[in-house]
């Protein structure tokens, strides 16, 4: 059984079972945007080591754990592409200080690991905001996604987007909650789903890192793991030009025929429909 934990309180883990993971990713600047200020990552961990991952492949989880991060940058010029680059780096030297936690099943330390790494983030990008007029209004959202045999940890803020498409046959589910005021509207029941995608301040984000706010609360929360589970990290271009009915199609599709142009297949559909701004798909399946 698959289940969402918003906070650092886990119950009714699944049985270890540590399957092979498959990846890919694929990032574009899109039809209209001179440059790309979108990044992702992808991290193989213990405690003694990281190592970078490419756009696609697989890893087991029996002896490392995996994280897949993406990250939206804004702030005109290069600073949106180093505010989502400084989110991306600091995952690499503040996640393997975590592994000895979960290596010994003290699943419940996961809240404090990913609010310090959060945090972390947050500072970094604050910092070079106020360092360099250039970056004064730097600010990048952080979609990020920690496997361990058992669980996917989740942390999130702003509008890039986590969905986990379960084994059992359930249609796609957003993971994530945007931190938009549209996003609001559309949960509290005030606008619908066709609105919220043309309202006129859909981008318009409530919290980001950096930009100025001296703190930042995150969401987290954990998944239990299923064999056949996927799950999609994506940045807002990708959904600009997917609905969600679209995506639970494509990655159904790509479940019989999985492989390293899975993410490209999503981008490519996305920039057909729409293309007005950089966009990244990481997806992760599970075998």
């Amino acid at each position: 059984m698959n289940i969402l934990i918003p906070s650092s309180s886990l119950v009714d883990a699944p049985k270890p079972h540590p399957g092979r993971v498959c990846w890919s990713a694929c990032t574009d600047k899109g039809r209209v945007r001179t440059s790309n200020e979108d990044s992702f990552l992808g991290v193989r961990f213990d405690a003694r080591e990281v190592q970078r991952l490419g756009r696609h492949g697989d890893s087991d989880l029996a002896t490392m754990d995996l994280a897949f991060a993406v990250s939206d940058g804004m702030g005109g010029a290069l600073a949106g592409e180093f505010a989502s680059r400084i989110a991306v780096e600091k995952i690499t030297t503040l996640l393997p200080r975590a592994f000895h936690q979960a290596a010994q099943g003290m699943q419940a330390g996961f809240h404090d690991v990913l609010s310090e790494l959060v945090a972390q983030i947050h500072k970094a990008v604050t910092y070079l905001g106020q360092s360099y007029e250039e970056c004064s209004r730097m600010q990048t959202t952080l979609s990020l996604a920690w496997f361990t045999p058992q669980w996917m940890y989740f942390a999130h803020v702003g509008d890039s987007r986590i969905y986990h498409l379960p084994a059992n046959g359930s249609r796609i589910r957003q993971v994530s909650q945007d931190d938009t005021h549209v996003a609001w509207l559309l949960q509290q029941g005030l606008i619908n789903e066709r609105e919220a995608r043309t309202h006129p301040r859909r981008h318009v984000l409530q919290k980001a890192l950096g930009a100025g706010n001296q703190f930042v609360d995150p969401q987290l929360g954990a998944i239990g793991l299923e064999p056949g589970d996927t799950f999609l990290l994506c940045t807002d271009g990708l959904t600009d030009g997917l609905h969600d009915d679209r995506l639970d199609d494509l990655l159904r599709s790509g479940l019989r025929s999985a492989g390293p142009d899975d993410a490209r297949r999503l981008v490519d559909a996305s920039l057909t429909e729409s293309g007005r701004d950089n966009t990244t798909a990481l997806i992760v399946r599970l075998d």
